[in-house]
């Protein structure tokens, strides 16, 4: 099971790299960029159909692709942060996944919204590029829900150690209370 629980933290480690680089430069690129990243048709597409059905104003898009650059910048900055936590658990021996699900929301939130318009225009590259982020996100929560279900194996298996430790220990008061020859000194 440890090896299990080794190859789970490679994984999301794996993962939590590609979205913070990924993510973060794309992130930057858009916030960087006069148009906040409309000026690529496809990639922005999105922004463009959600827009549409909020009515928004040219400025309102701009305020819109702004918004997902900034969400798309806080996952890679999740991720960063998730990634510093287990450095830091290789001192103390625990990380806290809960981090890491969090920007898994976002992830999973953004790329459907993405893929949304990708499949209606039918661009195969574009819903390939969300569908590999889908699963990359369903593939990091299947990994976050099976090392906490490994962290309560170990930490269930640590209280019934205990449990029986305590147990020896008043069974074995309780067979000097009674010994005679405990009586008798």
């Amino acid at each position: 099971m440890r090896k299990l629980s080794s190859a789970s933290v490679t994984m999301l480690m794996a993962i939590s790299v590609y979205f913070m680089l990924f993510w973060g430069f794309e992130a930057l690129r858009m916030l960087t960029s006069p148009t906040y990243g409309l000026d690529e048709a496809w990639r922005s597409q999105f922004v463009f159909t959600i827009g549409s059905y909020f009515h928004l104003s040219p400025v309102g898009l701009i305020k819109l692709a702004a918004f997902f650059a900034t969400l798309k910048l806080a996952v890679a900055a999740i991720c960063a942060v998730h990634i510093a936590d287990r450095v830091r658990s290789l001192i103390t021996g625990t990380a806290d996944t809960e981090i890491l699900e969090a920007g898994l929301i976002l992830v999973v939130a953004i790329s459907i919204l993405a893929v949304g318009p990708a499949v209606r225009s039918q661009n195969a590259e574009l819903v390939r590029e969300g569908a590999l982020q889908l699963g990359l996100a369903a593939l990091a929560a299947a990994f976050c829900i099976l090392e906490r279900g490994y962290a309560r194996q170990t930490d269930v298996a640590d209280r019934l150690s205990e449990m029986d430790a305590a147990i020896e220990r008043v069974a074995f008061d309780t067979t000097m209370t009674r010994s005679p020859r405990a009586n008798a000194g």
